[in-house]
């Protein structure tokens, strides 16, 4: 499998930041309430990570070489997903709540904007900790080279 790719996230990012500010461009010009910004997602976020790394931390530890305790290869291949999962719904995430941030720049002088523009910047934090616990925990699951890896010599 190969690694993710930093620039592919941040196209995640990018296409639902500018798919959600649209949507909530429409939405406030419609007279609709803007959706809720609780800092419980933000805890939740930050939970995901710390489950995410956890998950990965007895794969990183078989990998550099204690066998001490033995690794289903199932559990670390779902660690592997987990971790992919993390990183493309951080930055999803992180989209997301870049456009509500987004959506409010204009108004700052308003009170209620303004918590509401910090409260999406933590948001925003909180998403890219799931896409660094997803990377990292990514790399962690990668196997070391092996001499058994390496191609067949060619023959000319």
């Amino acid at each position: 499998m190969t690694p993710m790719r930093v620039p592919r996230l941040l196209l995640v990012a990018v296409v639902v930041g500018v798919v959600s500010w649209s949507g909530l461009r429409l939405l406030e010009a419609s007279g609709g309430l803007p959706l809720p910004l609780p800092w419980t997602a933000t805890a939740g976020m930050a939970v995901i990570a710390l489950a995410v790394l956890a998950a990965g931390w007895p794969v990183r530890r078989w990998t550099r070489g204690d066998r001490s305790r033995r690794l289903d290869a199932l559990r670390a291949a779902r660690t592997l997903v987990l971790a992919r999962a993390s990183a493309y719904s951080g930055s999803a995430l992180a989209g997301f709540y870049v456009a509500q941030a987004l959506l409010v720049v204009p108004d700052l002088a308003v009170e209620a904007r303004r918590e509401r523009f910090w409260m999406a910047v933590v948001a925003v934090a909180g998403a890219l900790t799931m896409v660094v616990a997803g990377l990292v925990v990514e790399r962690w699951c990668a196997l070391p080279p092996s001499d058994e890896d390496e191609p067949p010599p060619t023959h000319r």
